[in-house]
């Protein structure tokens, strides 16, 4: 049989950021310069594909730090950590290696600096998400409020209108964002926000390039766990943009392959946390069902890269 003629848009950038690609590094230098076991506080990134293979390379991945032994070292992931754990790991003696991402990293000390000023923070976020926890854990409770929507903000009791501070986390939607800082300026006209925009390069990138891509397809793809907050931003920004139907996708395997009967025009692009082996395995799926042609938009080139810690660069 004659396959039906598919275009397929691969959005760029897409796929592992400077911090992904730094942190599952970490673990594998540190595999290398201690021996497996490495121990892994939480997943390194959010993607089970990633988990699975530095798993397989000797990482043992636990939720917290007192499943971990004193005698092996320990990898704070790219999300970040509240400062107990850090102080913890350092009252047990223990080598610990922070890879936290440095844009992470901005925010935590943002957070600081707001509050050495005697500002009390508000941060956007998601609640439950790692990098929520670990920024909302560099200071005392309550002195970060979190808001995950405009609504929140006018249920927000402060301590002082007057000395506000907003952060937040950096995989959001840039757009969704956009409006809960207008709802917190105009609730508090004196608040603080950041000197650069806390919402990463990575997710600000991959989510132009979605929108680039709505306006030529009848349906998306985002290749990412479905724990990805930056993979499930992109799904929403799709069909934001217009985009009658945007799937999330770990694999091609989980394609509903159904819900694409019919189409001509299909947007392909992936989580920052997602490898480009996976965009490949999709792309491959297609090419057996359809007769396929790849189209690239490219809204952005990215050529950032994060420096290893000092403790494993002789180990590179």
């Amino acid at each position: 049989m004659t396959k039906p003629p598919l275009t397929l848009y691969l959005a760029a950038p897409r796929g592992f950021c400077a911090g992904v690609d730094r942190a599952i590094k970490i673990v594998e230098l540190a595999i290398e310069k201690w021996g497996a076991p490495v121990y892994v506080r939480h997943e390194i990134v959010h993607n089970k594909f990633v988990v699975d293979a530095l798993r397989a390379k000797g990482a043992v991945f636990v939720e917290e730090l007192d499943e971990c032994p004193v005698d092996r070292p320990v990898i704070f992931s790219a999300h970040g950590v509240p400062k107990s754990v850090p102080a913890e790991a350092a009252a047990r003696q223990m080598i610990a290696v922070d890879a936290t991402c440095p844009l992470v990293t901005k925010v935590h000390s943002e957070a600081q600096r707001h509050s050495e000023a005697g500002l009390q923070m508000v941060m956007i976020g998601h609640a439950g998400h790692p990098e929520t926890i670990g920024t909302m854990g560099q200071l005392p409770e309550g002195e970060v409020l979190l808001v995950e929507t405009a609504e929140d903000v006018a249920h927000l009791s402060v301590r002082d209108a007057e000395k506000l501070a907003y952060i937040t986390q950096t995989t959001l939607s840039v757009d969704d964002t956009a409006g809960i800082v207008a709802a917190l300026q105009a609730r508090f006209p004196a608040i603080v926000g950041p000197h650069k925009e806390d919402i990463c390069y990575a997710t600000t990138n991959r989510q132009a390039a979605v929108k680039a891509v709505a306006g030529k397809i009848d349906a998306l793809l985002v290749i990412g766990a479905p724990n990805s907050s930056n993979s499930r931003r992109l799904v929403e920004v799709g069909r934001s943009a217009g985009c009658a139907y945007a799937q999330l996708v770990q694999r091609a395997t989980d394609i509903d392959w159904r819900a694409l009967d019919g189409i001509r025009a299909v947007g392909v692009t992936a989580g920052a946390s997602a490898p480009e082996v996976l965009v490949n395995e999709v792309l491959d799926a297609f090419r057996a069902r359809y007769d396929t042609v790849v189209e690239l938009v490219e809204t952005a080139q990215e050529h950032v890269e994060f420096k290893v810690p000092r403790i494993l660069r002789a180990a590179v």
